[in-house]
This record gives C-alpha cells, sequence and structure tokens, in this order.
C-alpha cells in the first residue's frame, strides 16, 4: 500500500512540476509582451505582434518594436535567467540559502573589472566588456570563497555573507577611486551602465550573453543529480559516488560564465540570483533537476518585470530595471535572513 501511495505522490509532483513550468512560460510570454509595448512611447499590443508577422520599414511603431524593444526584451530574459540560475548554484554549493552573485561580490568584481577594462584599454561595446566581467567575477568569486572558508563550512551564512559584504565595500571603495580619476565621458559610461540598465544593447550582446547562458544553464543542469546528494552532506555525497573538488570546480565556471556575462551585458543586478531560486523551490521542492530551469524562469520573469515596473512608474522618465529589482528584493532579502535566522544565537 505505501509503495502505491509514494508512487501517486511522485506522479503528483511531477505534474505540479509540470504545470509549474507551463504557468511560469505563460506568465514570462505575458511580460514579454508588456516589454515590447510599454514605455515611453506605448504601442498597442496588437501592433507589437503585427512588427514581427506583418512588418512595415515605414511604421515607425514597428521600428520602435524591432530596433529597441526586442532586443531590450531579451537581454532582461537572458540576463535574469542567468542571475536565477547562478544564484541556485551558489545556494547549492555553500548549502547556503542567502547566497548570490550580489551579496557575495561577484557583480561587485565584474564591475571592477569592466571598468578596468573601460578606462585602462578605451573599451566602448559591451561586446568587449564580456571578458572582463568573466574575469572579474571569477576572480572574485575565489577572494569570496577562499576569505569565507566556503568549502569548509559553506553552511555557515555568517562568514560567507560577512566575506562578500567585505569584498563589495573594498570593490565598491575601488570603483569610486577609478571613476573619480577617470576622464568625463568614462564616468558617463559607467553611470549608464551600474545602474543596471537593459537598454540600448545591441544583438551582439545577447548573442554572447545567450553562449554564456547556455553553456553554463548546461553545466548546472549536469551538476544537478549531484548537488542533491552533496546537499545531504559533504561524507554522504562522497559515499554516493560524487567528488565535491569536482562538483565545486565545475559550478564555479558555470557560476563565473553566468554571472560574469549577465554583470558586463546589464551591469549589477543584485537580489534576482537570491529570489529566483527560493521562487523555484516552493514549486519544485529541493530536487535540482528541477531547481535549475526553474530559477532559470524565475530569474527571467522577475528582472523582465523589474524592467516593465521601471517605465512605467515615472514616465516619461524611466528607472534602470537593476535598480528596481533591487527595490523589489530588498525586503524577500529581509524575510529570508529572518527565516533562516543568520545570526547566530
Amino acid at each position: 500500500m505505501k509503495p502505491a501511495q509514494g508512487g501517486a505522490g511522485a506522479r503528483q509532483r511531477q505534474r505540479r512540476r509540470l504545470a509549474g513550468l507551463l504557468a511560469g512560460l505563460a506568465a514570462l510570454l505575458v511580460l514579454g509582451l508588456a516589454g515590447l509595448s510599454l514605455g515611453s512611447r506605448s504601442v498597442p499590443p496588437g501592433e507589437s505582434l503585427a512588427a514581427f508577422w506583418a512588418f512595415d520599414p515605414g511604421n515607425d511603431l514597428h521600428l520602435i518594436v524591432r530596433g529597441l524593444r526586442v532586443p531590450r526584451t531579451l537581454l532582461a530574459m537572458l540576463a535574469g535567467a542567468a542571475l536565477g540560475v547562478a544564484g541556485a548554484l551558489m545556494q547549492a554549493i555553500t548549502r547556503n540559502p542567502l547566497a548570490e552573485p550580489g551579496l557575495l561580490g561577484i557583480n561587485a568584481g565584474a564591475a571592477v573589472a569592466v571598468l578596468i577594462g573601460v578606462t585602462a584599454f578605451g573599451l566602448d561595446r559591451v561586446e568587449q566588456y564580456v571578458w572582463f566581467g568573466f574575469a572579474g567575477a571569477g576572480l572574485a568569486g575565489v577572494a569570496v570563497f577562499v576569505l569565507g572558508r566556503a568549502q569548509e563550512s559553506g553552511t555557515d551564512p555568517v562568514r560567507l555573507v560577512l566575506a562578500g559584504a567585505g569584498l563589495s565595500v573594498v570593490l565598491g571603495s575601488l570603483t569610486g577611486i577609478i571613476l573619480l580619476n577617470a576622464p568625463a565621458e568614462v564616468y558617463e559610461t559607467f553611470r549608464h551602465w551600474g545602474a543596471g540598465a537593459v537598454e540600448g544593447r545591441g544583438f551582439g550582446v545577447l548573442v554572447a550573453l545567450g553562449l554564456a547562458l547556455l553553456l553554463g544553464g548546461a553545466i548546472a543542469q549536469v551538476l544537478a543529480p549531484g548537488l542533491n546528494a552533496l546537499a545531504l552532506g559533504r561524507d554522504l555525497g562522497q559515499m554516493l559516488g560524487v567528488r565535491p573538488e569536482v562538483s565545486w570546480a565545475l559550478a564555479c565556471l558555470a557560476i563565473m560564465l553566468l554571472a560574469g556575462a549577465a554583470t558586463a551585458a546589464a551591469g549589477p543586478i543584485g537580489l534576482i540570483g537570491l529570489v529566483a531560486p527560493h521562487l523555484a523551490r516552493l514549486v519544485t521542492g529541493p530536487d535540482y533537476r528541477w531547481i535549475v530551469p526553474y530559477a532559470a524562469l524565475s530569474g527571467a520573469a522577475l528582472l523582465l518585470l523589474a524592467d516593465v515596473l521601471g517605465r512605467i512608474v515615472a514616465p516619461p522618465a524611466e528607472i534602470a530595471a537593476g535598480i528596481v529589482a533591487a527595490l523589489l528584493g530588498g525586503p524577500f532579502f529581509i524575510m529570508a535572513v529572518r527565516r533562516f535566522r543568520l545570526a547566530r544565537p
């Protein structure tokens, strides 16, 4: 009787996960249509769709949709998905529910590296930023894990968050020093990028970010069964055939690709990587084979929602998606800290 009940429960969970995935995709499509239609100049939804099925080069609304809104919407989706998967990986390998690229200094490392690329090497295109973003994210991640001794005590949220906060302060100070001594045009370029904006990017950025998301997401999905085993503890994971060092190295590579590319393309955006995996777990439970795709979907929807809200809250001006994401994610972070009891008794 019990096995039959267990089988029924598994089928029910599977149906719930598939239903949640379909509902999430439908919500993302609705947000995508809103992203194409809303802005300083509104475009009727039917006209937005007509820009694809019956494109008229003489129609300025079609030109706005295809030339400006499509790359902006896709960038928000891809960057949000990358940050969501990166956050899920970080929470898995550190066994820390508060881990995410922004809180642990990964985004700040990518930001400093991009700024160095702009000031020292004269880079002026986002496609060129990506490589510096990769390097900065990777170095910052290694620094936080070493300072926080995450490999030894990843379950200690205090040590990791403090290490990340300390590194973020140092990198933020370094960013300020470089900016204060940089030419005015560098400041203007970085000011727009540093707010976490997704507008004004070309399709070349989407290609670079899409490739990073594809590779990093594939690594995360391959690692997912091993992450489930390591969630039971390092020793038990090894008994189940998982090699923690290999999982750590591959996960760090994926995080570097995902967070580095997202930050280089859209600027430093925090809290998406924290919120998306928790939203995923509400539907999927603790199985990382499902958390990874759900975190990608949740992250894409969250950042796109932040971008759409940023366009309509103070028209005709716009608020950068990174600022809106921080405003939305701040209360969630406080709730997470209280729920997981960050402070030790």
